[in-house]
This record gives structure tokens, C-alpha cells and sequence, in this order.
């Protein structure tokens, strides 16, 4: 990775977002107020799967995630063009929220507020985050064990990932990571 020339894109008061190819990210975003908007498995079911079609339709690697009431998670491999992940998250954000909009008979209500990305340099910060994801459910008290929480990809991880690779990154710490999460 050459960081002598990053690609910086900035945003309206929120940080900058740095844009690698190939690199991974993770990505947090929350509902407008924090508000239970994806209340129901239906509606969580509905995010999830969005979300694994937009990543594909965009070509990004999913690698963790973990979908809430109120927010989600993700860590990804970028495609070769990294900037595609705005884009991305607009016309995920634009579907969902029209679609439960539709659900709960609130046409026009603002559901996204915003989403913050971290392109992940380091591998330790890389591993710790991935295991902050798979076990997100259970920091936020939706379920005692991951892998029973179905928004989320700690059974899936526990069935695909390499014992040493399972055992590295559940062994990792991650409460010392700096993630926006009070949801």
C-alpha cells in the first residue's frame, strides 16, 4: 500500500474517508436517532439480505457483519475501486429505507442517519475488528452466544473460517478498539 498519495474524499462534518483498493474497511451505520426502525426478524432479514446484494453488486468481500434494531456493522474487502463504497451505501440506505418506510406506513421518514468507515491498515486492528462484528450481538445483549444471533456472521465464520484463523481472531481483544457504537 502506497500512502505517500492517498485518495481523500471529504464530507460534510464528518472525518475523512481514506480509499484503498483492495484494502479492507469497516463500516458502521446507525438509524436517524437511534430509532428501532429494523424492529422486527423480517425487517433485520430484509437489511441483511440488501446488504449482501449490494455488496456483491458492488463488489465488495464481506468478510464479518452484524445487523441490529438500529445499526449494522461490517468489515469488507474493497474492490479496485475503493470509492465505490459511498455510492454503495446510498442506494443501500435509499432501498431499505424506502422499503420499511413502506412496511410502517411512513412514507418520506428520515431512517439513516450516518455511516462512519475505517480502512484497516494494521492486522492486528483488522483481526480485532472482525472479532467486534461477529460477536457484536452479544455486547448489545441480543443473544448470550454469536452464533445463534442469525444477523450476523459468527456461524457462518465458526462453519468457514480455519481453526487457527477462528481461534486468532476470537482471542483477539476488541473492547479497546474505538468504534461509535452506543446504540
Amino acid at each position: 500500500m502506497d500512502v505517500s498519495e492517498p485518495t481523500y474524499r471529504e464530507w460534510a462534518h464528518a472525518p475523512s474517508h481514506y480509499f484503498e483498493p483492495g484494502a479492507a474497511y469497516m463500516v458502521t451505520a446507525g438509524t436517524y436517532k437511534k430509532l428501532h426502525h429494523f424492529d422486527t426478524p423480517g425487517k433485520r432479514d430484509f437489511l441483511l439480505t440488501s446488504l449482501f446484494d449490494h455488496a456483491e453488486s458492488f463488489g465488495w468481500a464481506l468478510e464479518a457483519w452484524a445487523v441490529l434494531a438500529n445499526h449494522y456493522h461490517f468489515v469488507a474487502g474493497a474492490p479496485e475501486d475503493a470509492t465505490s463504497l459511498s455510492r454503495m451505501l446510498k442506494s443501500l440506505h435509499s432501498k431499505t429505507a424506502i422499503w420499511v418506510n413502506r412496511q410502517d406506513g411512513t412514507p418520506g421518514r428520515k431512517v439513516w442517519f450516518q455511516y462512519r468507515d475505517t480502512c484497516l491498515t494494521f492486522e492486528k486492528g483488522y483481526v480485532a475488528r472482525l472479532h467486534y462484528v461477529h460477536t457484536n450481538p452479544v455486547k448489545h445483549g441480543m443473544a448470550s452466544n454469536a452464533e445463534n444471533y442469525r444477523w450476523c456472521s459468527m456461524n457462518w465464520f465458526s462453519r468457514h473460517a480455519t481453526t487457527g484463523f477462528r481461534r486468532t481472531v476470537l482471542s483477539v481483544k476488541c473492547d479497546d478498539i474505538n468504534v461509535e457504537d452506543e446504540f
